[in-house]
């Protein structure tokens, strides 16, 4: 049951109507028993890999409820690892047993959103482990944490302490929230069935024999690609983050308008995949630094996350996914690089800080980020380190007769409209990005706000593609 499915849409409502009816004390079964035929909808393994998940989770939690400090020591460091070796099975077993041909392989493959949910669970642990929750947490509350299906799929990570006062806290019916709520569902699927889906066929056909494409369809595929990968993922977010509204809970935002970092630090701390940045900074970078001043504790430990971050990506897709290990040490380097030149970028930002100077080296620095994050997606797309390398090597070749190559291509109105569509989304971000600006356009009469959002819908319907495909990481 994909978001961007007409059962979804037919589901999601249904849910909350019955959820708003029924007496307080029957919500959360209500939607805890929705959580799991969801899931249940893509299969009885699926369910059945939650339901492990679930029975090391809620087992070990309560144990960490105990005052026992061995016990809880065995209880978070047993739940943890048991977790991962059940990701090891499900998800790495047979791609390394590929690579490796004398390991036998078992047939298992991780069902949707596995890779999520894991992280949940062990998020949980850690924050029983670190501060046991108020007596009034139940086994049903630990599951709905775990299962609640708007962010089981692909986030977000979500802890414990929050969603639980979100859960204690649901409002009444509010229109306003259930408006908020939907007008996000909606620009989620424009980002996704108009925007990302419709890019998706360039950039597939492009990648398959990159060997035989021209230089410029490797360029326009790889730029193409950044805005279908961000807008299919944040697309998800903003539906998820819509569907949880209507029903009073709040998820985390995950994306924001992620293209506008001036840094790399800003790209992946404050813009993209939040909660897993913030996941990965919690339980591997601190452990790493440990409240160290050293600096080269600091290097070591930016560069780990990056690594687990490509582990975690890879497994799925093209084999084990070397391409995704690169990535990751990619944008490690990236930020060692970063780390090193802070001092004199802190200089000219205060010297030049209110000016133009200011205002074009923010310009400048906004760009060079993008390119490097371009870059790295290479490797993230591409079916192997070879023909990432095939791609970046074809197009630096081709980069100094760019003039002509623009001049010479020809251009058809699929590429008008797919360049249409990104200019598009940069301009309506680029709004959002100035405050001032934002605050009039959502203070502007009521009739001309809800134009804009029937003209969203318009262009759903007409522009919209929908074979109900996959979200990218749905896979991971």
């Amino acid at each position: 049951m994909l978001f961007n499915s007409l059962d979804y849409l037919l589901f999601l409502p249904a849910v909350a109507i019955l959820f708003h009816l029924v007496p307080a004390p029957a919500r959360l079964p209500v939607i805890l028993t929705a959580s799991l035929l969801f899931y249940a909808s893509y299969g009885l393994d699926h369910l059945l890999a939650l339901g492990g998940v679930a029975a090391i989770t809620l087992a070990c939690g309560r144990w960490l409820l105990r005052p026992d400090a061995a016990l809880r020591h065995t209880a978070f460091w047993g739940g943890t690892l048991a977790i991962l070796g059940l990701m090891y099975l499900l998800k790495y077993h047979d791609p390394v047993a590929g690579a490796f041909p004398p390991i036998p392989v078992t047939g298992f493959s991780a069902p949707a959103g596995f890779s999520f949910y894991a992280f949940t669970a062990i998020a949980l642990l850690a924050d029983r482990y670190r501060q046991p929750v108020e007596s009034r947490a139940t086994a049903g509350a630990d599951l709905l944490f775990l299962a609640w299906f708007p962010k089981i799929l692909a986030g977000p990570i979500e802890r414990i302490r929050p969603f639980n006062a979100e859960l204690q806290s649901v409002p009444r019916l509010d229109p306003a929230l259930l408006a908020s709520g939907g007008q996000l569902i909606l620009w989620g699927l424009v980002k996704k069935v108009v925007v990302a889906d419709n890019l998706a066929p360039f950039v597939d056909r492009t990648y398959a024999i990159p060997e035989y494409a021209v230089p410029m369809e490797l360029i326009l595929a790889t730029y193409f690609f950044a805005f279908q990968i961000y807008c299919d993922f944040s697309g998800y977010t903003d539906i998820a983050r819509g569907s949880s509204r209507l029903f009073g809970i709040e998820l985390h935002e995950n994306f924001r308008r992620s293209y506008f970092a001036t840094s790399i630090g800003e790209f992946w701390s404050r813009r993209w995949h939040i909660s897993l940045s913030d996941w990965f900074r919690d339980f591997v970078y601190y452990p790493v630094i440990h409240e160290s001043t050293s600096t080269l504790r600091m290097y070591a430990g930016l560069m780990l996350v990056f690594l687990v971050s490509g582990l975690w990506h890879a497994g799925l897709g093209y084999g084990f996914g070397w391409g995704f290990i690169v990535w990751g040490a990619l944008n490690g380097l990236y930020l060692w690089g970063e780390r090193g030149l802070r001092p004199w970028r802190r200089r000219l930002g205060r010297r030049w800080k209110g000016s133009w100077k200011g205002r074009v080296h923010g310009l400048l620095a906004g760009l060079v980020v993008f390119h490097l994050v371009l870059v790295s997606w290479v490797f993230f797309r591409a079916a192997d380190i070879d023909v990432a390398l095939t791609v970046l090597s074809r197009i630096g070749t081709a980069l100094p007769e760019l003039p002509a190559l623009i001049g010479n291509f020809p251009f058809t109105p699929e590429h008008g409209f797919l360049v249409a569509l990104i200019v598009g989304l940069l301009v309506i971000e680029a709004l959002q990005e100035m405050p001032a600006i934002w605050q009039r356009i959502q203070a502007a009469p009521r009739a001309l706000r809800w134009a804009g959002w029937y003209a969203a819908a318009f262009a759903l319907v007409l522009l919209g593609r929908w074979q109900a495909e996959a979200f990218v990481y749905m896979q991971f």
